[in-house]
């Protein structure tokens, strides 16, 4: 997330004397599910995720998961899933048999659509080919596969469990499993990580032919190893070579740059992070998941579950920590903040339709926006010119007082 979040609580110029009109419709409905353990906690992780014991509580945690959602499926009667996102942690440490009996659960509680997309990450560490073919049978029909370096030594840097083999042969045993729809996951300014190491691990990936490709730039997170020990990481003037010249190979080789760090072949985008950044509903289940519901009273609320497996797990304990409705005053940040990532932005109209206010309220900030290079001038949608793809919290700053 490019902008602080502490940001949203201040007053938006305009926002606060608008009235928030009710929703005209409500904007496609995803489900986030987080599964929290991995084999390894990786040193630049700042994600819920926690080191598994030898046995995983499987059976345990798909109930608390269905119990999870019986109590949000008030907000949500008569919606249907566009699409569902397994993400971690490491949800291929799952058994087919207990994603299953979840994908059922969830499917008798809320209808699919017709065409939902269902995505499960993966680590290249926890690839069995018998188990690959068991998810896809079960309809998950993407994976995001999480290779980060096909280089040994950067690896080793990462605390990744897999090598550079493995990581080759996870794409191969994908496809061989029936997947034609996955994303690599890469990194790029790594320990020591040179402009030829980083087009080498991109080269890599692009001969593996996924439908998509996250490739974004290691940073420095709080609360994590390498935020107590920072790794020497590359200078200025090399991390921009990597980013310019890393894009020009996706695109020479048909990767179509959509969002800050999201490049997809024709037609094949993440529709569940889309749905993110276009400021769609989400349902979040699971420990320390976050959730985002509009009301046709124009109501949107934030949820945020128990962050801990073992509260989570704990009956005594509520799934829910907390939740906030958003004011108007936050509504303009909050949706700017995803949509502005989006490098062709939204359509305007969106705006009123998925916040309530009107785009009058925005035309302060869009104007400063507009006259300092940042915002294209294009009355029918809201995106940042190249520029402000560079220089985001800069264009998010002109819709706050």
């Amino acid at each position: 997330m490019t902008g602080d979040s502490s940001a949203s609580s201040l007053i938006v110029g305009g926002a606060a004397s608008s009235p928030r009109a009710p929703l005209p419709t409500l904007p496609p409905l995803a489900l986030y599910i987080h599964i929290p353990w991995c084999v390894r906690k990786c040193p630049y992780c700042d994600f819920n995720s926690h080191t598994a014991s030898p046995v995983l509580p499987e059976q345990e945690y798909v109930d608390a998961l269905l119990a999870d959602l019986d109590q949000d499926l008030y907000a949500v009667y008569g919606r249907e899933l566009t699409s569902i996102f397994f993400g971690g942690g490491t949800p291929s440490l799952f058994s087919a048999e207990a994603l299953g009996r979840l994908l059922e659960g969830v499917e008798q509680r809320i209808p699919f659509a017709e065409d939902i997309e269902i995505t499960l990450e993966a680590n290249p560490g926890t690839f069995e080919q018998e188990k690959f073919v068991a998810y896809r049978k079960l309809g998950i029909n993407r994976l995001s596969i999480g290779i980060q370096s096909f280089q040994q030594e950067k690896l080793k840097a990462l605390g990744r469990i897999h090598n550079g083999d493995e990581a080759v042969r996870a794409a191969g045993m994908a496809r061989q499993a029936g997947f034609d729809n996955f994303n690599l996951d890469l990194m790029h300014g790594l320990p020591d990580q040179s402009l030829d190491d980083a087009l080498s691990d991109l080269r890599q990936a692009i001969a593996l032919n996924p439908t998509h490709i996250s490739w974004y730039q290691l940073t420095l997170e709080p609360n994590t190893v390498f935020w107590n020990q920072p790794p020497v990481l590359p200078e200025d003037d090399t991390l921009w070579d990597i980013q310019e010249a890393g894009q020009a190979l996706l695109a020479e080789h048909g990767y179509a740059q959509y969002e800050v760090s999201a490049y997809a072949q024709a037609g094949r985008p993440a529709r569940h992070n889309l749905n993110y950044w276009s400021f769609g509903d989400f349902i979040g289940i699971g420990a320390g998941a976050h959730g985002k519901l509009s009301h046709p009273d124009g109501r949107i609320v934030r949820t945020w579950k128990t962050r801990l497996p073992k509260d989570y797990l704990n009956p005594a304990k509520s799934f829910q920590a907390g939740e906030k409705a958003l004011t108007n005053d936050e509504m303009p940040f909050e949706f700017l903040m995803n949509a502005l990532r989006l490098t062709a932005g939204v359509e305007s109209r969106l705006y009123p339709e998925r916040t309530g206010l009107s785009l009058e309220s925005l035309a302060e900030g869009r104007a400063a926006a507009e006259q300092s290079g940042l915002l294209q001038v294009e009355p029918s949608r809201l995106a940042a010119t190249e520029r402000g793809q560079l220089f985001l919290n800069d264009l998010l700053q002109q819709f706050l007082n």
